[in-house]
């Protein structure tokens, strides 16, 4: 089958891949759409970060050349012996996360973590095989299009469990990419009374504008604090860091109110320096959101498919896995007008 297979950085190559065997508690799901995330940016732009280059990954045993690909959704092909909950047909969206499962979900993670499609294979492919523990059913209401969107749309549910929002509350999200612009809609959801977005870029600030930010702004034309101090005076009640740069997460803990919360949702590709006694003297408590939990993953689910979360509007672009590079990465790395884009696979709805 063909596939994209990440070999190192700026090394993607769409080649032909033998297709798994299918264990006793696997499935093999037929991709119909997968999404191009960040982290699968990060590893094309500058990887390894997660990938397992040199030795194999703890939790799942693999190493590069690996087939990417953690955000997608199909129809299950074939099923192992011992699998119980789904049958051939069955249409589904995969949860990625892979942990070694020795502890309670919320700590889980923190004791090894890696995901489908960056420490093992995943979903850039015709067909992917994966632990019946990852998939999930997928309720009618939802098309497999919106499937592939479940992934992220799930860090951004988790990142405002994380950030504790409270109905009523202000929020500003600094970083109006694809989750920025999902932890937009999730914020809102949750009953954000003002939300502000940040960014660089017009065309993304005009999107998180379309999506529901009460107001945006355009930090290389206004200070962050000075706009803040304009909107809500005395800073927001919660914000959310998800550019992943030194200037906006230092532009986040100065737009927050004193006893606010920071949480930082986004991937940092360099260390940063910051100042502690900033936070000393505001009393901001800071935080970081990883992935999601199990639980969180079907609650994006439901709140999907009961239409109390509706992202489709992120995506930008649908496109064919042999043009992923050119039409994918490249794209998304240049053109800041691109938010989501979705590899059609088998394209089933």
């Amino acid at each position: 089958m063909k596939a994209a297979v990440w070999y190192g950085k700026k090394d993607i190559r769409v080649e032909e891949r033998d297709i798994k065997n299918v264990r006793e508690n696997e499935v093999k799901v037929r991709v119909a759409w997968a999404g191009i995330c960040g982290s699968d940016l990060h590893e094309y732009t500058g990887g390894p970060h997660t990938i397992p280059s040199n030795e194999p990954d703890p939790v799942t045993g693999q190493t590069a050349p690996l087939t990417m690909g953690h955000e997608f959704a199909g129809v299950i092909e074939e099923i192992g012996n011992n699998v119980e909950r789904f049958q051939k047909g069955d249409r589904v969206v995969i949860n990625p996360t892979l942990t070694h499962g020795k502890k309670p979900e919320e700590y889980d993670a923190y004791d090894g973590f890696n995901f489908i499609g960056l420490g093992t294979d995943g979903g850039f492919a015709k067909f992917a095989v994966v632990p019946e523990a990852q998939v999930y059913a997928l309720p009618e209401p939802l098309s497999l299009e919106e499937g592939a969107l479940l992934e992220p749309t799930a860090v951004a549910v988790q990142a405002v469990k994380d950030a504790e929002l409270q109905f009523g509350q202000t929020v500003a999200v600094f970083g109006a990419g694809p989750i920025g612009l999902l932890t937009i809609i999730a914020a809102k959801a949750a009953g954000a009374r003002k939300i502000i977005a940040f960014d660089l870029s017009a065309a993304r600030l005009n999107k998180a504008k379309s999506i529901g930010a009460t107001y945006v702004v355009n930090s290389g034309e206004q200070d962050p604090v000075e706009a803040i101090n304009e909107l809500i005076p005395g800073g927001a009640d919660v914000t959310l860091e998800v550019a992943g740069v030194e200037a906006t997460f230092k532009q986040a803990l100065q737009t927050t109110k004193p006893l606010g919360r920071v949480v930082i949702v986004s991937i940092f590709g360099e260390p940063i320096a910051f100042n502690p006694f900033d936070l000393t003297t505001s009393g901001v408590s800071l935080s970081a959101s990883l992935a999601y939990r199990p639980t969180t993953f079907q609650t994006t689910i439901d709140l999907m498919a009961e239409g109390m979360l509706d992202p489709k509007e992120i995506i930008t672009d649908r496109i064919a896995l042999d043009r992923i590079i050119e039409d994918g990465f490249e794209a998304l790395a240049s053109d800041k007008s691109q938010a989501k884009i979705l590899v059609k696979l088998s394209g089933e709805q």
